[in-house]
């Protein structure tokens, strides 16, 4: 593999999301498709035409520099490669907060071998903030500059600060076992989509437990956090790339407590 141009390639693919992203972003005209249709039974999966346009640009950037590699991509699916590895794509990982107008969305962008991700990037766009992980990499840069990424370590439960997107966390099943551990942390908070794994992957909170994840949701992150020296798995210690139920923690202390309990739980 050739790791600067995979690094470059990425910030490229980082950039020209942000570019198609920020002219959408608290516009009043902007509405949105529901991609699992209408009805009360199926909720509400919102789509929009910069989720659309940020992946085409992101494709159309990896057709002209990676075009032997594959792409997975959350809006046009899968393009199939030669090389062995896969760009994971989620052009808006939280088009709800997208659409409420406020600034916790991402772009996520991974890059994955046969094993898993190897790199990753969490872009936020309009606060300016960029967490890249992989290939010897773990740093963010915004406002205040460059600064390394290296998740907190090792906590009790009960000083740690958990997050999750949706306060119901999957079905009735993970939402227990979700609650469970909540009961026990000292904080937890909601609704911070991908940014609550670059929060964790900063040093700034301990826990992030989800359900019903797909590949493109975790990838990235994934690849962040465990370069920040966190760790991430699904709720009986396995791998989760491949999404699911995901908990992700700054450290072993953490991830032993809370897997305990969610393991018995759900």
């Amino acid at each position: 593999m050739d790791q600067a141009d995979i690094i470059q390639t990425a910030h490229a693919l980082a950039d020209a999301a942000r570019a198609a992203i920020l002219p959408h972003f608290r516009s009043t005209s902007l509405t949105a498709e529901n991609k699992i249709g209408v009805s009360a039974e199926t909720g509400f999966d919102p789509v929009t035409v910069a989720d659309r346009a940020a992946e085409v640009a992101m494709r159309d950037i990896l057709k002209l520099r990676r075009s032997d590699d594959a792409i997975f991509g959350e809006e046009y699916g899968t393009l199939e490669g030669t090389s062995g590895l896969t760009w994971v794509l989620d052009p808006i990982d939280g088009t709800r907060g997208f659409l409420a107008g406020a600034p916790t969305w991402g772009v996520l962008i991974a890059l994955s071998d046969a094993r898993g991700p190897i790199y990753g990037l969490i872009d936020q766009p309009y606060i300016g903030e960029r967490f890249e992980g992989g290939l010897g990499r773990a740093q963010m840069t915004g406002p205040e500059g460059e600064r390394p990424l290296k998740a907190r370590g090792n906590r009790p439960l009960s000083e740690a600060i958990l997050m999750t997107t949706f306060p119901a966390v999957g079905t009735p099943d993970e939402g227990a076992a979700f609650n469970a551990v909540a009961g026990q942390a000292q904080l937890t908070r909601y609704g911070c989509d991908c940014y609550a794994y670059a929060l964790l992957a900063a040093g700034h909170i301990d826990l992030v437990i989800e359900a019903g994840l797909s590949a493109y949701d975790i990838a990235a992150p994934s690849a962040v956090i465990e370069a920040a020296g966190g760790i991430v798995t699904d709720w009986q210690g396995g791998p989760a790339h491949a999404g699911g139920r995901v908990i992700a923690a700054a450290g072993a202390q953490q991830h032993a407590a809370a897997l305990k309990i969610l393991s018995r739980t759900a």
